[in-house]
């Protein structure tokens, strides 16, 4: 790795100050120029200069080296939500190119700095990254490479089965003692003992009993409520050694640290999209670099066949944002507008574009983000649509171009990622410390395959057999896995 040289440096300065006179604000930026091996190194890594060992790093780094080989693909940056913040550069890219995306990174920083969705991660996570890689070292040595490698691979399986919303929610009551304590009595209304039977009935009486009794009942249930966060609950209660819980943990905390970049990748890639074309079509492009930027711009906006392009959309809604609170187009005026013609005219000269997107970058994700702007008449402008894959003609066919349904597919997708809702519903099943989960059914089956590979990982570390309740071909089932073997049986509701 090297510093710049210093007409870069020169860049460097004078796009940051650019960067700065638009209102971004971001931590200290280092940009670093690194050759194509050592940025596929890092990119294997996750943007990180330094991981523990695991196969799946060098696996990474090997397809990464054959694509780039290959001309399939080209890294220009890597940037790292860290305080202060990193950035590499590829050596080899024209002055032009390097520009750019020092001026993408600068809109990077700033999201990262100032995104409400980024505010509970580790700032520091360069060095703890580090310390990490040290700590499952000295597993390795003490334990066995082979160990702790396939101890890792089981601990990855899980990491999506966090809560993401964890940092900002209190999900669960403080933890209380009451071993031995009273059991509650029903609150009665003063009366003379000739009127108590019609001041408080008995059946009143009974009832209130029986539901003080179910309260005390799911208080003592383990876990008291249900816990999304899988990984969490066997953090705690899973017979693990120590190294064990340790590393269960290193891999617990990552998961949560790169659990913003994907909440918010469209919004992120299209807030720093935005700022690099702004930046270097008002203040940093030379004449005679105009076509070489167009050309990398393009590029980089393009749409490929059966893919959303998160610059693309991204760069797109925030300009449409940006036009319509300029132009006054919101708010219940705009929506009561029934005229055509009136609304292709509507232009009140607000001028709040650039303070609204400011505000947007601050509070939203992806999901609120596209639930909040995403319109009809960006759907139509955009030729957005949905797809599905018709056996008949076996080809992917456009299904609708009705904006509901493009929406909704769209918040689907991104709604835990697109990923199954699972959470830990018992952990003493049936009073034999079996762990129960339970599936949250949204329309969409689980793939059997994937979630028996899943149930082997957590019975490895729960130790005792593992059940999974869920919906299989609209039948209600219970999965479980002993250890040695798979079984499956059809419950009640």
């Amino acid at each position: 790795m090297a510093g710049l040289p210093r007409d870069l440096w020169k860049a460097q300065e004078q796009i940051r100050g650019y960067a700065a006179d638009y209102g971004l604000d971001f931590f200290e930026t280092i940009f670093v120029l690194v050759d194509y091996q050592k940025m596929n190194e890092i990119a294997a890594y996750g943007g990180y200069p330094t991981r523990y060992p695991h196969w799946r790093f060098g696996m990474e780094y090997e397809r990464l080296s054959k694509s780039y080989a290959y001309g399939l693909h080209k890294i220009y940056e890597m940037v790292i939500n860290n305080d202060p913040c990193y950035a590499y550069l590829l050596e080899g890219n024209n002055f032009v190119d390097q520009k750019m995306v020092m001026a993408h990174v600068y809109g990077h920083c700033d999201f990262f700095k100032n995104n409400f969705w980024f505010s509970s991660t580790n700032r520091k996570m360069m060095d703890e990254m580090a310390n990490h890689a040290a700590r499952i070292q000295s597993y390795v040595d003490k334990h066995g490479h082979e160990e702790v490698e396939e101890f890792i691979d089981v601990c990855l399986s899980l990491d999506n089965l966090i809560d993401y919303h964890a940092p900002f929610i209190k999900r669960q009551r403080e933890a209380t003692d009451d071993e031995g304590a009273p059991a509650p009595e029903v609150p009665k209304i003063k009366a003379k003992s000739y009127m108590d039977e019609y001041i408080n009935p008995k059946e009143f009486i009974d009832a209130q009993k029986k539901k003080l009794e179910e309260e005390a009942a799911k208080k003592k249930r383990f876990p008291e409520e249900p816990v999304h966060d899988v990984m969490s609950f066997l953090l705690q209660h899973a017979p693990l050694e120590r190294w064990q819980r340790t590393t269960l943990s290193i891999i617990r905390e990552e998961a949560y640290y790169f659990a913003p970049q994907m909440m918010t990748k469209i919004m992120n890639e299209g807030w720093a999209s935005y700022w690099h074309s702004t930046i270097m079509t008002q203040k940093a492009l030379q004449a005679s670099e105009v076509i070489d930027y167009a050309d990398h711009h393009s590029g980089t906006m393009a749409s490929s066949p059966g893919q959303l392009n998160p610059y693309k959309v991204g760069i797109e809604l925030f300009r449409d944002i940006e036009e319509r609170w300029n132009t006054g187009k919101f708010g219940p005026e705009w929506e009561q507008c029934g005229s055509l013609v009136e609304r292709e005219n509507w232009d009140r000269r607000l001028g709040l574009g650039r303070e609204k997107i400011f505000e947007v970058r601050r509070i939203y994700n992806d999901i609120t983000f596209l639930d909040t702007f995403l319109t009809p008449e960006f759907c139509i402008e955009h030729k957005l649509f949905t797809f599905d894959f018709n056996k008949k003609s076996n080809n992917w066919e456009i299904a609708s171009r009705e904006f509901r349904k493009i929406k909704d597919k769209l918040l689907a997708s991104l709604t835990n990622f697109g990923q199954p809702y699972i959470y830990v519903e018992d952990g003493n099943y049936e009073n034999r410390g079996e762990l129960l989960l339970a599936h949250r059914h949204e329309g969409v089956d689980l793939r059997l395959d994937y979630a028996r590979d899943v149930m082997k990982n957590i019975q490895i570390l729960w130790k005792r057999p593992v059940n999974l309740r869920t919906t299989v071909d609209s039948k209600h089932k219970l999965l479980t896995h002993d250890g040695h073997k798979f079984t499956d049986r059809t419950v009640p509701n």
